[in-house]
C-alpha cells in the first residue's frame, strides 16, 4: 500500500508541475514583450524575464531562470494553493519590475542577492536569509550581488488555485 501511495503521489506531482508548465507557456504566449522565453527541459520548464521598458544596462545582463518545482492545492484554505520555485541568478543576474497575484517568501539558498520592494530600502541577502512580498507589491529589482558566482534563491507563493502565472511584468 505504501508504494502505490508513493507511486500516486509521484504521479500527481508530475501532473501538477506538467500542468504549471502549461500555465507558464500561455502566459508567456499573452504576456507578450515581459517574457523573453519559456524553455521545457524533461520536467523542467524555465522562463526567461526581461523588461522592454528596462534601460540597455540592465537588458544586457543575464536574466533569471525560474523552475517550478510543485503546485499543490491547500486542503484548509479553499481556493489556494502553494507553489515552490528555484529561482537561479547566473553571474551578475537581473530581474527587472515585476509584481506576484499571490503572497511570496523568497529563501536565499547560495550567493548574494539585492532586491527592492518599492517604498522600501534596498536589500542584501545572503544564503539562509528571506524576505517576504505581499500580493500585488511591486518588486523594484532583483540582482545577483555577484559578478562571478551564481546565486539560488526558493521562491514558496500562496496564490490562487489555478497554478497559474508567477510573476506579472509591471
Amino acid at each position: 500500500m505504501i508504494g502505490n501511495q508513493a507511486r500516486l503521489r509521484t504521479g500527481q506531482s508530475l501532473i501538477a508541475i506538467s500542468a504549471v508548465a502549461v500555465l507558464f507557456a500561455l502566459a508567456a504566449k499573452w504576456a507578450g514583450p515581459g517574457f523573453t522565453g519559456v524553455v521545457r527541459d524533461g520536467m523542467e520548464t524555465h522562463i526567461h524575464m526581461a523588461n522592454a521598458d528596462a534601460d540597455d544596462t540592465a537588458r544586457a545582463r543575464p536574466k533569471t531562470v525560474v523552475t517550478p518545482i510543485s503546485c499543490e492545492r491547500l486542503p484548509n484554505v479553499p481556493g489556494k494553493s502553494i507553489t515552490t520555485a528555484i529561482v537561479a541568478f547566473p553571474p551578475n543576474g537581473f530581474t527587472p519590475r515585476h509584481r506576484h497575484p499571490g503572497s511570496v517568501s523568497a529563501f536565499v539558498l547560495k550567493g548574494t542577492l539585492r532586491s527592492q520592494l518599492q517604498g522600501s530600502p534596498a536589500g542584501t541577502y545572503s544564503a539562509g536569509q528571506t524576505w517576504f512580498e505581499p500580493p500585488g507589491t511591486v518588486h523594484l529589482f532583483a540582482e545577483n550581488a555577484s559578478t562571478t558566482e551564481p546565486a539560488e534563491l526558493l521562491a514558496t507563493f500562496i496564490a490562487d488555485d489555478d497554478c497559474g502565472a508567477l510573476t506579472i511584468p509591471d
